[in-house]
């Protein structure tokens, strides 16, 4: 009989904790190759935006990202504001 190494004998005993629950399940090549790419169905809204490419002055682009996370959508809101949407 082999002497198993140490990684053998903790990866063994990381199978044992998800078998029983404990950590995380074990997925099989099955359960792997079964599972679809991409978002959840239901999970996006049935009003998707459109991607556009839109060409600004750099400093103006500048001060919107400066603004940080969501500066798109920001914009999004102040040319609906200006429009009256």
């Amino acid at each position: 009989m082999t002497k198993m190494s140490q990684f053998e004998r903790d990866l063994l005993e990381s199978v044992r904790q998800a078998r029983n629950g404990e950590i995380a399940s074990v997925h099989t090549p099955s359960e792997i190759a079964a599972r679809k790419r991409g978002r959840p169905l239901g999970s996006t809204k049935a009003d998707t935006k459109v991607a556009v490419k839109l060409r600004l002055d750099p400093d103006v682009l500048a001060v919107l990202r400066a603004t940080g996370a969501g500066w798109q959508t920001r914009v999004n809101k102040m040319l609906r504001e200006r429009f009256a949407l």
